[in-house]
């Protein structure tokens, strides 16, 4: 094997850009060189913010190549030989092998293809590559329509320590490569993976791995924080980000005037993290400290005092800023900001971010018995949510919204469970954000997803593909995740129909794409409302018979949503590790109780998992068999089956009369565990109705019958619990 050896040089590559740039090098590369018969190992990809580099284990030659290639039928028309011979690339049918088959003699074109060096299906591949990168933004440099995340520098390419040879943008291969900007340029000629490593750490002042960057810079932020008596405020995220900043991470401990302190912990953070990229620290106590952590890309002669000094000058300005914010919106209460939301459009067809909050408000007042909050203190801190986006703190940090709305009117002294719903109400915000426990936060996190969903639904802009600019998927499943973590049995169905037709009074003429507009004498009354006319279905019937025409029409992006949030439930349970034909086996029976549905999954997958379950399993896939097969002909029973002329009948007749109430019972209490223990009391007599020397499909008729009788039954007990045609296995 010879070692491949490829970097590309850019100027400073988006730190959030690299990991999936690494990766989409040695996919496409890879599979390039598989596809020319090169199958590459121990691929190592190394990102930065200036370079990209893949290293592989590559044959120094693709394997030669025989094909052959059948043709027509010897004295075929002289057509079909020449087609033949031309696609073959032969010059005369003489050169094609004559053979025999079942069908007489046929030509045979044997073709070798000679294997190509490494270095020439190298050389284009890269340049085809770096053409069709897909970086998600990228741009052009010079008059070449050669585009790149940033403008190139250079490009190293070594195999087996010889230049392979190629040109992109006016740039040639090489093998040079360049170190850190002011600690050790270079330039560096290299031939060799291990030569190339050494030499930009050592003396180009690189150190290329990324995970060795980031576990560097921990580890130097943890020594410095204890050596003053601090504790690092560790930061997953921005440790990665930071990694993709710098080539030689120096970490320095800085100060910051106490006096910020007095600012909530979370503007610290915030700014320390997005606007300057520092890491907070606390003190024993665990709370924030007067200090930060900046890592900088370069060793100072001072040992950074200057670099400490000139960061705490720029993190003084920014907290200053949110000092006077903070000084600025105390000056006015929470709620008198409500009519300012008037001002900012929530979407051109749904109104304005007050209009929202008016239904939002109204919603989470009626859902509140149902999560068991109080209905004025879920309406009131609905009415309150959103009107932090539009203090000063929000605008500047806008991803504190609710959490200044809390702080705001805590200070107010305002009620508890308020003040956390206010916050909590835009939870869950992704898979691993928590969500909203307290009963008047439930109630307003859900109104105002649900709102959403049906609102953006009733002016028909939905996902479609990867596409959601609204994010409403990530909305159904807070709904999804709300409604299983706080254990609420709400059916959806009645409650998503509710929302489509009542009504919401929203002001303001409807927008459309083209300039257009449609005036609603000055109110949209309901989402039906809305959707019926942006879908164009108009309606000339007596005035008393509109809003039925309305509650019909509008079933059906109702039962649309539905299907959507099921869809979310769906994907939350797969998540979960369960199988999805126990998903789709509890999902054929219907239901919009999510927590009702969940319920009957679990317990499916707990009895499919005992021997009991399994067999039974068996022995169901056995009947429905059956069943279907006679079904074909037109033989299955409309009469009750009774005990039969036979023990195995009689015993499964019996079993079956124990097992149909239990089930019943435990289906009526929720109990879906109890149902499944009684469905497996009938495994033992349905094994012996099989294996025993009786004949299911008797010849004799009353016989044949009652038998497909019994195991109808069985398939509709079964039926009740699960559609266990779907249970794979």
């Amino acid at each position: 094997m010879s070692e491949l050896l490829l970097e590309i040089m850019c100027e400073e590559i988006p730190a959030r850009m690299q990991v999936k740039a690494g990766a989409d090098l040695a996919r496409m590369l890879t599979d390039a060189l598989a596809k020319a018969g090169l199958e590459v190992d121990n691929v190592q990809t190394f990102t930065g913010p200036r370079r990209l580099v893949f290293v592989a284990d590559v044959p120094p030659r693709s394997p030669d190549v025989k094909e052959e290639r059948k043709g027509p039928r010897v004295g075929s028309p002289e057509q079909a030989l020449t087609g033949f011979m031309r696609g073959a690339g032969l010059s005369d049918i003489s050169e094609a092998e004559i053979r025999s088959d079942k069908k007489g003699e046929h030509y045979v074109a044997v073709m070798e293809k000679p294997g190509r060096d490494a270095g020439d299906i190298i050389a284009g591949a890269v340049p085809e590559i770096m053409g069709k990168f897909p970086w998600p933004k990228s741009m052009k440099s010079g008059n070449s329509p050669f585009r790149w995340v940033r403008p190139l520098t250079s490009i190293l390419c070594v195999l087996d320590g010889k230049v392979v040879p190629f040109n992109v943008a006016g740039i040639d291969s090489g093998n040079i490569t360049q170190g850190h900007r002011r600690m050790g340029r270079g330039p560096f000629s290299v031939t060799n993976f291990k030569a190339y490593k050494n030499t930009l750490q050592t003396k180009g002042h690189v150190i290329l791995s990324a995970q060795a960057r980031s576990d560097m810079i921990l580890r130097n932020a943890k020594t410095v924080c204890a050596k003053a008596g601090l504790e690092l405020v560790e930061d997953i995220g921005l440790l990665a980000e930071v990694a993709g900043l710098v080539e030689w991470p120096v970490v320095i401990l800085g100060d910051m005037d106490a006096a910020f302190l007095e600012l909530p912990a979370d503007v610290i953070r915030l700014s320390m993290r997005t606007h300057q990229k520092y890491f907070a620290v606390k003190d024993k106590s665990g709370k924030l400290a007067p200090n930060f952590v900046v890592v900088a890309n370069q060793e100072a002669p001072d040992g950074g005092i200057e670099i400490a000094k000139g960061n705490a000058r720029v993190l003084s300005a920014r907290l200053d800023d949110a000092r006077f914010f903070q000084a600025e919106d105390a000056k006015r209460t929470l709620a008198s900001r409500f009519d300012e939301l008037d001002g900012i459009v929530f979407h051109q067809k749904l109104g304005t971010v007050k209009d929202k909050t008016e239904r939002v408000a109204a919603l989470a007042r009626e859902l509140a018995p149902k999560v068991g909050a109080d209905p004025d203190a879920a309406e009131q801190a609905a009415r309150l949510a959103k009107c932090d986006l539009v203090t000063n703190m929000v605008v500047e940090f806008t991803s504190l919204q609710g959490k200044i709305g809390r702080l705001m009117y805590e200070s107010e002294g305002g009620n508890p469970n308020i003040a956390q719903a206010i916050e909590d109400h835009y939870k869950p915000q992704g898979p691993s954000d928590s969500v909203p426990t307290n009963p008047v936060a439930v109630a307003v996190a859900l109104a105002d997803k649900l709102d959403t969903l049906v609102g953006f639904w009733a002016i028909d802009e939905k996902p479609t593909g990867s596409k959601d600019p609204y994010a409403l998927r990530r909305a159904a499943l807070g709904v999804v995740r709300i409604i299983l973590e706080s254990i609420l049995n709400i059916g959806l169905t009645q409650v998503i129909r509710k929302l489509f037709i009542r009504p919401i009074n929203m002001p303001g003429t409807i927008e459309f794409g083209d300039g257009s507009g449609y005036g609603f004498g000055g109110l949209v009354e309901s989402y039906a409302e809305l959707y019926l006319t942006l879908s164009g279905a108009g309606y000339g019937g007596p005035e008393s018979e509109k809003k039925k025409f309305i509650v019909e029409y509008s079933s059906k992006p109702a039962q649309n949503l539905l299907t959507f949030i099921l869809d979310r439930l769906k994907v939350h349970l797969r998540e979960q590790g369960i199988s999805h034909d126990h998903i789709d086996a509890v999902f054929a029976l219907g239901g919009d109780d999510l927590v009702d549905i969940t319920n009957r999954v679990t317990a499916l997958g707990v009895f499919l998992s005992t021997d009991d379950g399994a067999n039974l399993l068996a022995g169901y896939k056995r009947a429905v068999n059956i069943l279907k097969a006679e079904a074909k002909k037109g033989a299955l029973p409309d009469a009750a089956p009774h005990k039969g002329t036979q023990p195995q009948e009689a015993d499964l007749f019996g079993a079956i009369g124990i097992a149909e109430p239990l089930i019943e019972k435990a289906l009526a209490a929720e109990d879906y565990a109890g149902a499944m223990t009684a469905l497996a009391g009938l495994r033992s007599p349905i094994d012996a109705f099989f294996d025993g020397d009786m004949l299911v499909v008797s010849k004799i008729t009353a016989e044949r019958e009652n038998r497909l009788g019994l195991l109808m039954k069985i398939r509709e007990l079964a039926g009740r619990i699960a559609d266990f045609d779907k249970v794979e296995g």
